[in-house]
């Protein structure tokens, strides 16, 4: 079984920056990239990913309304906020949400901490 991760940033070098500290943690596992909230939801509902990082700042909707989505959807799904806005209110909320809180920029230590906690 494809362990599947989806990514939703819409900086394409922060996606491939992400995608390149999880190959060299997790080579084996896949990504699935989105650019905003509505690709994030349309591409969690065609790969129903393992776990799901989400950039704070986006046009439209933000990483913490997509978690609250998501949440929704599936209660158990791992989800981490990647952001560099590194607020006490930002992170207050995500922990509500059940979601972790990653400060960018993001490196293989960090997507490490969050994937060595789960199941999967």
């Amino acid at each position: 079984m494809t362990v599947t991760v989806l990514v939703v940033d819409d900086s394409k070098l922060a996606r491939m920056v992400f995608k390149r500290n999880l190959k060299a943690v997790r080579p084996g596992w896949a990504v699935v990239e989105a650019v905003d909230a509505p690709d994030g939801l349309s591409k969690y509902a065609e790969v129903q990913p393992n776990a799901v990082f989400l950039d704070f700042n986006m046009p439209g909707r933000n990483g913490l309304e997509l978690a609250g989505d998501l949440r929704k959807l599936t209660p158990e799904l791992p989800i981490a906020i990647i952001t560099a806005n590194v607020q006490d209110k930002l992170e207050q909320r995500a922990a509500e949400l059940g979601v972790a809180f990653i400060p960018k920029p993001l490196n293989e230590a960090g997507i490490a901490d969050f994937l060595d906690a789960l199941e999967v």
